[in-house]
């Protein structure tokens, strides 16, 4: 009886993991396919380039500066709840989307959508790790990144064919069957957790001061390269990011129940964590963004030959994310983020050699590269910021984390883009590049000594548990001691 109650709480752990999965690959997907149907989109309805621009912005907006908040709503009010919510808003948008008549109506769909994300994301990686012990959870998560990797892959050649054969509303359609999907096996097989720790209470000043310095910062980023980073309207922006996150900072040390515990940064691996998040995200997202743009207009590559070339980096990332998942239970994370890292810097610096006549040969290399560091990071560094903090927090912890990610994202697209930005010929543009995907690597290399210094040697898990000896009850997995800043 006993092992078959084992044996059933096995396999619900896992069909959880499966339901994360579909919401997750919903997102990543969402993200990859919208890229590829905008000159369509902007034919159809008679779209300027600034509504293309916030059909893509608006979605960041929401998505970005909800996270957190997202992630403690799930702490508060049930994970599996927050989920299914915003599982249900990302789908039901979606729909909403897809009968879009204007430029407006697209964009109010696009920010309800990032609401929808941001209410799942965090939520994905909180279940988890309630859902798996600390020395499953690298396996887990891994699985969790693979997934995340394998929608990066196939969404720039499964949008070019749905566009190119069906429509681009098509690729907001096919939203609603994979949601279907995970809210079925998420009401079959997730349970629900909630910190109970705390009074179900909001932190309402603290959600506003949060809002308003994230919403700051992330329209700061987004527009400095077209408003200019000196201009008076981006300085502004940026005192009013700095002066939101100073007064949440503030409120969170004088409320009862506060939405984020500033202990979590006592954490050397956390704080660690989080700064290989950004870092990692700054050296990526600007790559793929420009070299994106360096196939199709400088190597005349159509938008679905660009996407195929892209395919050896999220192949390896499918390939490797799994494997570094489970090593990351073996041998903790701190080697793999760092030779990740290390990794990550060599293909950008690899790259950063292109020319305006280079051949896809000679970037392959750097493809391959990228994707195998970009595997080492993305799940040790999850499994590392998870194990780091009580699984009580779980939801916004993993808001925070995601959050971090998507700042230092937005700040990579926004420096390269200002390199970029002002470039008048095709050899500058080239020479542009080059010089910004030379600083993402020596960006990336700080990020492997970072880590190096920062993340905790120890397993992920803590130490191994092994079997006890017969006749003894098994004595619960215990959580990693919290290292301390300065400790």
């Amino acid at each position: 009886m006993t092992g078959r109650l084992a044996l059933t709480d096995d396999n619900r752990r896992w069909w959880t993991l499966a339901a994360m999965c579909f919401a997750l690959f919903m997102v990543m997907l969402d993200n990859t396919v919208v890229n590829v149907a905008l000159p369509s989109i902007q034919d159809d309805l008679r779209t300027s380039i600034t509504g293309l621009e916030w059909t893509v912005n608006a979605y960041t907006l929401a998505f970005g500066v909800l996270l957190v908040t997202g992630g403690r709503l799930g702490d508060i009010f049930g994970r599996r709840r927050v989920f299914l919510i915003g599982v249900v808003l990302f789908a039901a948008s979606s729909l909403f989307i897809g009968f879009s008549q204007s430029s407006a109506w697209l964009i109010g769909g696009r920010a309800l959508q990032g609401v929808g994300a941001a209410l799942m994301m965090p939520a994905t990686l909180s279940i988890i790790t309630n859902a798996f012990p600390p020395h499953e959870r690298g396996k887990a998560i891994g699985t969790w990144a693979g997934v995340s990797a394998l929608a990066l892959a196939i969404g720039p050649v499964l949008g070019g064919v749905l566009v190119e054969h069906v429509s681009w509303q098509s690729i907001f359609f096919i939203n609603l069957p994979v949601a279907a999907g995970a809210v079925a096996v998420t009401l079959f097989a997730t349970r629900e957790s909630r910190d109970e720790t705390v009074l179900p209470k909001i932190d309402f000043a603290g959600v506003a001061a949060i809002t308003i310095g994230l919403t700051a910062l992330t329209l700061a980023l987004v527009e400095a390269g077209a408003w200019g980073w000196t201009s008076p309207q981006i300085l502004a922006l940026f005192a009013l990011a700095a002066g939101g996150v100073a007064a949440f900072a503030l409120i969170e040390r004088r409320v009862a129940v506060p939405m984020v515990d500033f202990a979590f940064f006592g954490s050397r691996t956390f704080l660690g964590a989080n700064i290989v998040a950004f870092i990692i995200s700054f050296a990526m997202l600007g790559m793929f963004f420009f070299l994106t743009l360096y196939m199709q207009n400088v190597l005349d590559y159509s938008p679905l030959e660009t996407g195929v070339r892209f395919l050896p980096t999220t192949l390896m990332v499918i390939v490797v994310a799994p494997i570094a998942g489970r090593q990351t239970d073996r041998i903790g994370p701190r080697p793999l983020i760092t030779a990740g890292l290390a990794l990550v810097a060599g293909a950008l610096l690899w790259q950063s050699f292109l020319q305006a006549d280079t051949s896809f040969a000679f970037l392959l290399p750097g493809f391959v590269l990228m994707g195998v560091g970009i595997a080492l990071v993305m799940s040790p560094m999850s499994t590392a910021a998870m194990n780091a903090v009580d699984q009580t927090k779980a939801g916004v912890a993993s808001g925070i984390l995601s959050m971090s990610r998507m700042v230092g994202g937005t700040l990579g697209v926004a420096v390269l883009g200002t390199f970029i930005g002002h470039t008048t010929s095709q050899a500058q543009f080239v020479d542009a590049l080059g010089d910004g995907l030379l600083i993402g690597a020596f960006v990336a290399a700080a990020g492997a000594a970072v880590a190096w210094v920062l993340i905790s040697p120890e397993l992920a898990g803590g130490a191994t548990h092994p079997s006890p000896p017969a006749g003894e009850a098994a004595a619960p997995p215990v959580e990693p001691a919290r290292e301390t800043v300065g400790a």
